[in-house]
């Protein structure tokens, strides 16, 4: 497993993971004062339940397979950007409240997905779009290390696919900003330069998430323990399990127990410390 804890991984830090569970044992630097690997023989469950938790510390306990990735595949909303693109739109129409409950909701996976963005879509009609671009600006910023992270596994040899749940309005933008090499979404309708309340053509949803990275991973021939993903909620849990590195980015617990491992208190360029890529390599966003 990899040990994180940027800028403040001492001899003392080091000392008390090592003393938190017997037989686990200091294997390497990533990096010095930041990231260490360690090794040891228990369950990876049990490696979770001992180390997650621990305030300021993220560990990322390794499943079988290449430590290397060969494809990324990330949510947009909360994850990439730190930011839920709907509710900010929805702020500008001055419903916010509701529409974030609803989001909230869809995220602990306690509604229907689809028929939670219909509802939220519907609430947005009459909208001018080019209120898109103005919130694209005012509003959205990607999240720390997201950049780095994805230029940096592109300039490794990685492919990178953004598949959100939100809009291409959005992710499109999103997308070419950070560096990804394909984007998937959904179709938010708008005639006459007003939002209709509507979406169009398939729906990206949990289900499209998991067969669009298995379709990524079969494109590049590659098995599933060579992918990384990372999500936040309910929308992403079948894709994070069909990955062989599924992260969960400040997730909601219940989702969180889908994934292999949690990152709760670092930037997403703390997953390069975790496939074993020090600062010196990075390509920074």
């Amino acid at each position: 497993m990899t040990l994180i804890a940027a800028n403040r991984l001492d001899e003392r830090l080091l000392r008390a993971a090592l003393d938190r569970l017997s037989g686990v044992r200091f294997g390497a630097w990533v990096e010095p004062g930041s990231a260490a690997d360690l090794e040891g023989s228990s369950p990876a469950a049990h490696l979770r339940a001992t180390y997650e938790g621990w305030e300021g510390v993220d560990v990322i306990v390794h499943p079988p397979g290449p430590r290397r990735k060969k494809l990324l595949v990330a949510d947009m909303d909360s994850t990439m950007i730190g930011q839920e693109c709907i509710d900010e739109l929805a702020d500008y129409a001055g419903i916010k409240p509701q529409v974030a409950t609803i989001t909230d909701r869809a995220m602990r996976g306690e509604l229907d997905f689809a028929d939670a963005l219909r509802e939220r879509v519907a609430l947005l009609a009459g909208l001018e779009a080019v209120t898109i671009r103005r919130c694209l600006t005012e509003r959205i910023r990607p999240s720390p290390g997201a950049a780095t992270l994805v230029r940096t596994m592109r300039a490794r040899g990685a492919m990178t696919l953004l598949v959100s749940g939100g809009f291409t309005a959005f992710a499109e933008p999103v997308g070419a900003m950070l560096g990804f090499d394909r984007v998937e979404a959904n179709v938010l309708d708008a005639t006459d330069g007003v939002l209709t309340g509507t979406v169009s053509g398939r729906m990206v949803d949990s289900a499209f998430k998991a067969r669009a990275l298995i379709e990524a991973r079969d494109l590049l021939g590659i098995s599933p323990d060579a992918v990384i993903a990372v999500g936040d909620g309910a929308n992403d849990g079948p894709m994070i399990e069909a990955a062989g590195l599924g992260i969960a980015y400040r997730a909601k617990p219940a989702f969180a127990a889908l994934a292999d491992a949690r990152l709760d208190h670092h930037g997403l360029d703390a997953l390069l410390w975790a496939q074993g890529i020090s600062r010196a390599e990075w390509v920074l966003g």
